[in-house]
């Protein structure tokens, strides 16, 4: 378990990356969220709407941010996450997740530490960002 202490705002996170986000992940995270837009599963629908390809749902790079925090702390650590979707995440895309240790803060003689999280793509754009916010007892 990670201790106060031994955090230092700088500090980064061990990087995850996922494997390219395939038709396969899309429709398996449809029915694992209940998103069932079709703009993530049927191409004809997603030409229609002026694109390439179906996208990845915006949810599932905040998942793999989740999976980066949880290979750091136990899930109950995690107080909370606030993002902005910044990009649309292409099929086929391999994301990689990062965090950097933002500060060490006591709020209510609770032991805060925010995170600053990012999830990229292969290309280094920017597809989700935010802060999160971990409690150490």
């Amino acid at each position: 378990m990670i201790k106060f202490n031994e955090v230092n705002v700088g500090d980064q996170l061990p990087i995850l990356t996922t494997n390219p986000i395939s038709r396969t992940t899309l429709a398996l995270f449809a029915g694992a969220s209940g998103d069932h837009n079709p703009i993530h599963i049927d191409l004809d629908f997603a030409k229609r709407a002026g694109l390439n390809d179906v996208i990845a749902h915006g949810m599932l790079s905040m998942a793999y941010l989740g999976r980066l925090l949880t290979g750091w702390v136990p899930q109950n650590a995690i107080k909370g996450i606030e993002v902005r979707f910044t990009a649309i995440t292409q099929v086929f895309a391999k994301i990689t997740c990062s965090g950097i240790v933002k500060e060490k803060l006591i709020r209510d003689g609770k032991q805060i530490i925010q995170i600053l999280v990012e999830a990229k793509d292969e290309h280094n754009e920017v597809k989700v960002s935010g802060i999160a916010e971990i409690q150490i007892d």
